[in-house]
């Protein structure tokens, strides 16, 4: 199943205290058990203005009206084609 790093541009997001990244999981979680089994969250880096999600579905689309569904931006989907790290030089 693919890959997909979703790009959330949400000002101030660095900034959220604990209480409103539980809310935005919460959300979050509703909706893909509204959704199915076919997409699911992996996990995801929140950085100053921006949260990127890494999640897994059989297309954009579904990402995308995961999005919708929860009142979340996907300003940027991109499906990962292949994933490196350090043991990708040995």
């Amino acid at each position: 199943m693919p890959k997909y790093v979703i790009e959330r541009e949400i000002p101030g997001a660095g900034k959220f205290s604990p209480a409103e990244l539980k809310g935005i999981s919460q959300t979050s979680c509703g909706v893909l058990g509204k959704m199915g089994p076919q997409i699911q969250w992996l996990q995801s880096y929140v950085t100053g203005d921006k949260i990127y999600c890494v999640y897994i579905a059989p297309n954009e689309e579904m990402v995308r009206e995961h999005a919708k569904q929860g009142g979340f931006p996907a300003n940027s989907v991109a499906e990962v084609k292949t994933i490196i790290d350090p043991t990708t030089a040995e």
